[in-house]
């Protein structure tokens, strides 16, 4: 069975990149080829320009942040962020030193002599980075590096990582299944599955353009509306779905009779009627859920199971509906664009 299929990316150099996408679908076997603990079948891996792919993990350029952490428990934190230097044969003096400047970096001075069993779970993530960094690095790797951590503090090391990668200026490859944590961290999201990579951009394009169904519906703020062409003009098609709506969107025109799908933003449906076919549906709500400043609306019809729109609350609650009414929903003609379909 193939991990990763033929992949081609560029990482541009002092980059944060997040490899997002579902488990499963080829993310840490990437990760593990850039680091050199997973051999690679065909291909190469390139720093900068050069060549990495016969190379030990040690001399590649790279280090590694594990998603355990991987800290010895017998040693203080200063000999666990000293260890690699140790290992290279540098004088302890100096790699005490190197590893005090790191700790100091991290805000754990403090916490010098103690071992890793005496640290909360974000402490311990700390003195992992800071091993990690202690090499000098030029791109430094991380396998889901926040999933072990609650909620809060996922939150606040996500804002560390950012503004440690912003402070070095080095090339940070992060392996996450969050769409969350992708668009809050990375400059360039590369959304994989399959063990192909489905669209590489940053953040906003990936929100606002996604190049496939796929990436629509993990990113999670699309509905996605697939069908079969019957009409194309120079930038919009129309399709038909199985239930007999249709349907008009921006993008490339299709052959008729081809398969297509289209997306439309949830926060972009409107509750009422829209004033051109194409560009909106009847429906029934199957379900309304209150968040807060927002209120979610699952709507079922034209041969749609569950359409999503999500409504502010001061919207919703100016014109209320329920589970089992009839409604109309619309949106705007450049708010349903043609989706891309990778070959498989």
């Amino acid at each position: 069975m193939t991990a990763v299929h033929a992949i081609s990316l560029k990482i541009p150099a002092g980059t944060y990149c997040c490899l997002l996408g579902p488990s499963g679908c080829g993310k840490t076997s990437t990760l593990r080829m850039i680091a050199g603990h997973e051999s690679i079948s065909s291909g190469d891996v390139l720093l900068g320009d050069t060549v990495v792919t016969d190379l030990p993990p040690a001399r590649r350029g790279t280090a590694m942040m594990f998603q355990s952490y991987a800290l010895f428990p017998h040693l203080d934190l200063v000999d666990n962020v000293a260890f690699s230097l140790k290992m290279k044969g540098v004088e302890k003096e100096e790699r005490r030193t190197k590893a005090m400047e790191m700790l100091r970096l991290m805000q754990l001075e403090g916490y010098a002599s103690r071992r890793p069993a005496q640290l909360s779970g974000g402490q311990q993530q700390r003195v992992a980075l800071a091993r990690a960094l202690i090499t000098d690095p030029e791109a430094l790797l991380l396998d889901e590096p926040l999933s072990a951590l609650d909620p809060f503090l996922k939150i606040r090391m996500r804002a560390e990582l950012k503004k440690l990668q912003t402070t070095l200026g080095i090339t940070f490859v992060h392996v996450t299944h969050s769409q969350e944590e992708a668009m809050a961290l990375a400059d360039l999201i590369v959304v994989m599955n399959d063990g192909r990579i489905e669209q590489a951009a940053p953040p906003r394009v990936v929100f606002e353009r996604p190049a496939t169904a796929f990436v629509a519906r993990f990113m999670g703020d699309h509905n996605v509306v697939s069908g079969r062409a019957v009409e194309s003009t120079l930038d919009t098609v129309t399709l038909e779905v199985a239930g007999g709506g249709r349907f008009t969107a921006k993008g490339t025109p299709v052959e008729a009779g081809e398969p297509v799908d289209i997306a439309v933003r949830t926060d972009y449906v409107r509750l009422g009627a829209g004033e051109t076919e194409g560009l909106g549906f009847n429906g029934i709500v199957s379900n309304v859920e209150y968040r807060g400043s927002s209120v979610k609306l699952s709507v079922t019809g034209a041969g749609i199971e569950d359409f999503t729109a999500i409504l502010s609350d001061a919207d919703f609650f100016a014109n209320p509906v329920k589970v089992g009414d009839a409604v109309p929903l619309s949106w705007r003609a450049d708010d349903a664009i043609v989706l891309g379909r990778i070959p498989h």
